[in-house]
């Protein structure tokens, strides 16, 4: 094979992986996602775990945040998979021995309990992740 065939053969490979790119980011742009943030107190099912968030208290000292749980037997670690979103970062949970801290849940009834995170100056949007799924959580006070 020339020279000149090569040439013009990674020309048109080229020419139509620009085109492929230009329609797959025309397709992208005119997605429209949609993310549900929940008001306090608004359950949520995630896989098998029925949550909720009911209060979010932010202290100089420490974001606590009151949540329900239920569905699902955690012996141990029932704060993880908690997060808050707040001042441009994720918080994770802080280890906790507080004495309403959440430590365990019982699939048969709903456990309530504190998740601690470190404080934050901004308000904050709390999100749970379990079985692939995330949702969110806003307080609307600033």
């Amino acid at each position: 094979m020339s020279t000149r065939k090569l040439i013009l053969t990674a020309l048109i490979c080229g020419l139509a992986i620009l085109v492929a790119g230009g329609l797959k980011l025309i397709q992208v742009a005119n997605d429209e996602t949609e993310v549900q943030v929940l008001v306090l107190g608004d359950a949520a099912t995630l896989g098998d775990m029925t949550v909720s968030v009911l209060d979010i208290d932010r202290r100089s000292e420490a974001t606590l945040v009151t949540v329900t749980m239920s569905g699902v037997d955690l012996d141990a670690g029932a704060a993880d998979g908690w997060r808050v979103l707040a001042d441009g970062r994720v918080h994770e949970p802080l280890d906790s021995d507080d004495p309403g801290g959440c430590r365990t849940v019982a699939a048969a009834e709903s456990t309530q309990c504190t998740v601690r995170f470190d404080s934050v100056e901004s308000a904050p949007t709390v999100a749970y992740v379990r079985a692939g799924e995330q949702r969110q959580w806003a307080s609307g006070t600033p």
